[in-house]
């Protein structure tokens, strides 16, 4: 992309963006750069850890054995049978 530009072509952009913007804008403007491109290169690299510990867990899921998994209980706890049990309110008349 860039390696068709010539440094006279690099001055002349760097003149033109010089006279838009200002020399008092020009160190917030780098600033502002600078800052977006440490953000983009520090998500990239937690977006490329958090990939790698998800395929650690995957690996590490299909190594283990399979434990035995608890049938599921037959009756409900009788406190359970009792909250569960309809309320009646009574009626305005």
């Amino acid at each position: 992309m860039f390696g068709s530009l010539g440094f006279t072509e690099l001055i002349l952009i760097l003149f033109i963006v010089l006279v838009i913007f200002g020399a008092g804008k020009l160190p917030q403007l780098g600033e502002g750069i600078g800052k977006a491109i440490k953000g983009f290169k520090k998500s990239v690299h937690e977006a490329d850890a958090i990939e790698a510990e998800a395929q650690a867990a995957q690996q590490n899921m299909a190594a283990a054995p399979q434990q035995a998994v608890p049938e599921p209980m037959l009756q409900a706890p009788a406190s359970v049978e009792q909250s569960a049990a309809p309320v009646h309110s009574a009626s305005r008349g």
